[in-house]
Formats: C-alpha cells, sequence, structure tokens
C-alpha cells in the first residue's frame, strides 16, 4: 500500500469514528432531555405520551390524599386554569403542601394521570421555578376576557420569561 492509501485510510476512520461518536452522544443527550409542560398544555395534548416530563404548577388545596398503608400520595397540580391528577411513591419533599409550587417529573398514564418519578417543591415562599411562573401567568392571562386578552402580557415575576 502506498503512503497516500494509508494517510487516506486514516483519515476515513478517523472521521468515521468521529461520525459514530457525535451521533451517541446526540442520541444520549436526546433520550435524556426532559420538557416543561404546564396543566394548560398538557389539557391541550401538547405533553408527549411516550416520554417522560415535567408537569409543574401549584398544588391544589383539598386535592392531598395520603396513602395510610404506605408511600403512595395523590395530588392535583393545577395553572388555575386546568389540573392533572398526578399520583407518586416515594418519601415527600418537606417543603411540599396544598397551595404551593410543584414541579414532578414522570409519564402521563392511558387514564390522563400522571405517575410522578420525582417531585420538586419550591425551596422558599418567593421562589417558584421560571417554566412553572411563566406558565401561570400564560394560563391566567387565557382565562381572562377578552379584551384583557388582546393586550400585551408581560410578567413581572423574576426568573418568568415573556
Amino acid at each position: 500500500m502506498k503512503a497516500r492509501h494509508k494517510r487516506l485510510a486514516a483519515i476515513v476512520c478517523g472521521l468515521a469514528s468521529l461520525g459514530i461518536a457525535s451521533a451517541l452522544v446526540l442520541n444520549a443527550f436526546q433520550s435524556n432531555m426532559v420538557f416543561f409542560f404546564s396543566p394548560s398544555q398538557i389539557a391541550a395534548k401538547e405533553a408527549p405520551r411516550e416520554r417522560s416530563f415535567r408537569v409543574g404548577g401549584m398544588v391544589q388545596v383539598g386535592s392531598v390524599v395520603r396513602d395510610p398503608q404506605g408511600l403512595t400520595i395523590r395530588f392535583v397540580v393545577t395553572d388555575m386554569v386546568h389540573t392533572v391528577p398526578v399520583t407518586y411513591t416515594g418519601l415527600m419533599p418537606d417543603l411540599f403542601s396544598e397551595g404551593k409550587g410543584v414541579v414532578a417529573q414522570g409519564r402521563l398514564d392511558s387514564s390522563g394521570v400522571f405517575r410522578a418519578d420525582q417531585v420538586l417543591a419550591k425551596h422558599d415562599e418567593n421562589y417558584m421555578p421560571p417554566e412553572a411562573a411563566a406558565a401561570l401567568e400564560q394560563a391566567k392571562s387565557s382565562a381572562a376576557t377578552p379584551a384583557a386578552a388582546s393586550t400585551s402580557v408581560t410578567s413581572g415575576t423574576p426568573g418568568a420569561k415573556p
């Protein structure tokens, strides 16, 4: 084999290896991405049924039901317009309570119940995840009267994206 052919074979093998490594990294990145959806987006069927995602909002007052025999807890997440029933089995964060912000990660089952694998509660009275704050503002504005809905919606919530 000539030196030119060896060099060409090495370049082709290097490019092929780089392509395979890039494909594996991008595949791993895509399968680990978790998107956020509000209860209104879930009601509009925008959330995926086959993938894990996050739902966030407020825990509806009076909706928390704990299983006395185990660690299963059922509650409802709301954005003040739509609600999503959530079921979680495990230890809840200490700051989890009714009327407070929450983000749950998991999947929707065929009956429309969100089966959470993880539940995150806000860490103080001033904080709400930016996605949840934006979703609550958007849901409130879409539920407003038509005259109010035609005006520009700008959130004054820190961290919320317009």
